[in-house]
């Protein structure tokens, strides 16, 4: 067995055992929530201002766990006043856990938290089943959900990376005589090395992999700015409604259930705005609280289509009481692709999803919150299951995106049909009027930045009108004025 498969069946789940057919196994986990201190918190996870409640935090740790069909036997949140080195929890919490693991016959304690090697390690050997944290969970979960090649490359990436400070987990049974080096260090050990080595070279050769990917991205990002179709990317929690929102504005059938991380590969679709210009729309995977770094990392090829995006579509989940928390930390995970929320309201437009799920009283208290709001940031309400509130998404989004178009009153002859054609291609199409008399087409649109030196290019008589901004600033006016005058 090489040290990938190696690695890989060290994070294998119950339910993986109860498939293989394993004796003993039952496909029964514990699932322990620690609530830390503030103060006790690792640097870099510092909560938001919200604080997540602990049924919360409860409920969405289930939720991980069935999401890779585990059943739960019980559940817990543990307090802990300060965190022990050697294995997070307290000599008596342990034996606590222990007991209940012992009575409830289960394979598996996911504790939701990170663990360092030697407190997973530690733990372990004192409760006598396997242990697995949030991180390592999520992973599963990626794992099992990566359908495209570049999924799996990224779901191993960051699995390489996770395994590598615990490959000695691997190996307690070999023997470790002395430390050293060459012929002076003990056998274990210098499996262990021979292991490091062989992860390390197997993470360089996906990272490759993924580098080759990120430029055939880059080039696909080249073509469709050539076209040019706006992307406009879905980001959001997971579970927050985006795939059902993205399969109600497309028509696609991508997978969308009430579960954690259902969607993982990104997929394309182009949707036509109210007055016929055509977007891209993209769906990401969701986000999630303490998402690990290397997951990060690894899906960055994938997430660059945030980057990119013309405009970002926010989901949330309104039905959540944690939906702000849940805000925060979305607004965390773009922070770490370089993208500062605050920074980017300009492209920013937030959809509270699932009012539908939600009563009458509710669904005004938001309204009335919406409305206080400026109407830059004021946010759209929208049910993706029903399909209440998408002509006003869709209108935003087409708002938003014209704020940088030109208007201009175009009249053309009958016998252009070519150069009509391009127009309801290219640009919006306010308003038409057919002369009875001489067949000409008089025109009023919108025409986007992209399109804008083709279009003076090819109708040099238009008539152009102003920009779509209400008070542009001197810096935009004097930029109009240069666009027009070219």
């Amino acid at each position: 067995m090489d040290v990938r498969d190696r690695a890989a069946a060290d994070l294998v789940t119950t339910s993986d055992r109860r498939a293989e057919g394993e004796g003993g196994t039952t496909g029964r986990c514990l699932v322990v929530v620690p609530v830390l201190p503030v103060s006790a918190k690792p640097s870099g996870s510092a909560a938001p201002v919200p604080v997540r409640g602990d049924d919360a935090r409860l409920d969405e740790a289930i939720g991980l766990a069935k999401a890779i069909d585990l059943d739960i036997a019980a559940a817990m949140a543990v307090r802990i006043q300060k965190p022990r080195p050697a294995t997070l929890l307290t000599t008596g919490k342990m034996r606590e856990i222990g007991l209940i693991a012992e009575v409830e016959t289960v394979d598996l304690v996911v504790v939701d938290g990170q663990l360092t090697p030697v407190q997973q390690r530690n733990l372990e050997t004192e409760w006598g089943v396997k242990v697995l944290d949030r991180t390592g969970l999520i992973l599963e979960i990626f794992g099992r959900r990566a359908r495209t090649k570049e999924g799996r490359l990224q779901v191993e990436l960051a699995h390489l990376n996770y395994q590598k400070s615990r490959l000695v987990r691997s190996w307690t049974h070999l023997e470790r005589q002395r430390g050293g080096v060459g012929f002076l260090g003990g056998p274990g050990e210098t499996q262990i090395e021979a292991d490091r080595r062989q992860l390390q070279e197997r993470v360089s050769r996906i990272e490759r992999d993924l580098d080759q990917v990120r430029a055939t991205r880059g080039l696909h990002r080249s073509g469709r700015k050539r076209v040019p179709f706006p992307v406009i990317a879905l980001v959001g929690y997971t579970n927050a409604g985006k795939s059902t929102l993205f399969n109600r504005l497309t028509g696609a059938d991508v997978m969308a259930k009430d579960l954690l991380f259902a969607t993982l590969d990104p997929t394309l679709r182009t949707v036509r705005l109210p007055h016929g210009r055509e977007v891209i729309l993209s769906d990401t995977v969701g986000f999630i609280s303490d998402l690990p770094t290397d997951l990060i990392a690894a899906f960055r090829a994938t997430l660059e289509e945030v980057r990119e995006a013309e405009i970002i579509l926010h989901v949330r989940d309104m039905s959540d009481p944690s939906a702000d928390v849940q805000a925060a930390d979305v607004a965390a995970v773009l922070s770490a692709l370089d993208i500062d929320v605050d920074h980017a309201r300009e492209r920013l437009i937030e959809v509270w999803n699932k009012i539908d799920l939600m009563d009458t009283g509710r669904v005004d208290a938001l309204s009335e919150r919406c409305g206080k709001l400026p109407e830059a940031e004021r946010p759209v309400m929208v049910s993706a299951v029903t399909g209440q509130g998408l002509d006003a998404l869709l209108a935003a989004i087409e708002a938003r995106l014209s704020q940088r178009s030109i208007r201009a009153d175009v009249t053309l002859p009958p016998e252009d049909g070519a150069g009509l054609a391009w127009l309801y291609r290219h640009c919006d199409v306010l308003s038409r009027s057919d002369d009875q008399t001489t067949g000409q087409i008089e025109l009023e649109l919108r025409v986007p930045p992209q399109r804008q030196d083709g279009f003076l290019e090819r109708f040099p008589g238009a008539v152009l009108i102003t920009p779509e901004v209400d008070e542009p600033s001197n810096d935009a006016t004097v930029a109009l004025d240069e666009t027009l005058s070219v």
